[in-house]
């Protein structure tokens, strides 16, 4: 007898033809995120380092030079790994806060819903990319700030500065990704950066010791997590911290799990994106 061919049965409609991870799709929608910052990096990779080195300038300039220590530490030094990591922060907000945004805006949206890659690949991809940008950032401005006389920006603990740099950045691309589902114009997510992600950088003890403020206002800072984020960074670099820095390292460790839970399940459930 004639051996009869094989007929391979027909995926039904719907069902999944990568049953591992889609390295190939998550590497091109990661390539697709970096690229669309990288071609206006003057934008929004030297821009923000500017700004954030201006900073640096005017604290040191106003008040470095009449001697004012913080923390047992020069003023420049202080400033420095927070200005660092508030930066990076910052724009991990700002890439994935405009991933999805833009396509709901565009009619482009079926771009990142339709091909074969599942939430899990889409949110890597999406992170994967805001955290690029942000280590793009940090290390822009880090390598300024080694050029700036008088700034000590050695590490420390590069544990430190790793974890707490990469899951600060973490941490404002998921809640830039939940920014980006949820507005409808860039309006909202202009108001979301203005009223909610700058002012929990700025007041997070990034230009003064929480220590020196009043017990209420310590308490208030302490219930800030990118407060935290800035402690244990600037310890990386110092040695010292305003925090405990095993308990805000495994704190950001659990709400970043949280926050990336709650996202995958908003995102699967295509909260604001599917009609």
């Amino acid at each position: 007898m004639i051996d009869q061919p094989q007929i391979t049965a027909r995926k039904e409609p719907g069902e999944p033809i990568f049953h591992r991870i889609n390295l190939v799709g998550v590497h091109a929608l990661y390539v697709k995120e970096v690229r669309r910052f990288f071609k206006v990096q003057l934008q929004t990779i030297w821009a923000p380092a500017f700004t954030t080195l201006l900073y640096l300038i005017i604290f040191t300039v106003a008040l470095g030079r009449q001697g004012h220590m913080v923390m047992g530490q020069h003023l420049a030094d202080f400033l420095a790994p927070g200005l660092i990591v508030m930066g990076m922060m910052q724009n991990a907000f700002a890439n994935s806060s405009f991933a999805l945004l833009v396509g709901k805006m565009q009619g482009t949206i079926v771009d990142y819903l339709m091909p074969p890659i599942s939430t899990g690949e889409l949110i890597a991809a999406i992170i994967g990319g805001a955290v690029t940008r942000a280590i793009l950032v940090g290390a822009v401005v880090w390598l300024a700030m080694l050029c700036w006389p008088g700034v000590n920006v050695m590490p420390q603990h590069l544990w430190a500065v790793l974890w707490f740099g990469l899951n600060g950045a973490i941490l404002l691309a998921f809640l830039g990704l939940i920014t980006s589902m949820w507005a409808d114009k860039f309006d909202h997510a202009a108001a979301v950066t203005n009223f909610v992600v700058q002012p929990l950088s700025l007041l997070s003890g990034t230009f003064y010791a929480v220590d020196r403020l009043a017990p209420a206002f310590q308490a208030i800072s302490h219930a800030n997590p990118i407060f935290y984020i800035i402690s244990g960074f600037r310890y990386g670099f110092l040695g010292v911290t305003d925090s405990p820095i095993m308990i805000g390292a495994l704190g950001l460790l659990g709400l970043n799990i949280a926050v990336a839970v709650g996202c995958y399940h908003l995102l699967r459930n295509g909260w604001r994106i599917k009609s």
